[in-house]
């Protein structure tokens, strides 16, 4: 039997995107609020695209230089 690697999510919880991003859940709040990181609200959960993750991470390193 082999182990396969599962697909990553598409859509990431607060929680999700505190640990990738190695902040507290109330920090991914404030960069949600300030519009930094741009989330939807889905079934009365805010949730996150990989990809919008993906996009503040990488403008990140871009601010850097």
């Amino acid at each position: 039997m082999t182990l396969t690697a599962l697909p990553e999510p598409e859509l990431l919880t607060v929680e999700e995107v505190a640990e990738l991003t190695r902040r507290t859940p109330a920090s991914v709040r404030w960069l949600i609020h300030t519009n930094q990181i741009k989330s939807g609200k889905i079934a009365g959960r805010r949730l996150v695209r990989r990809s919008g993750l993906n996009e503040f991470i990488e403008a990140g390193f871009t601010d850097a230089g």
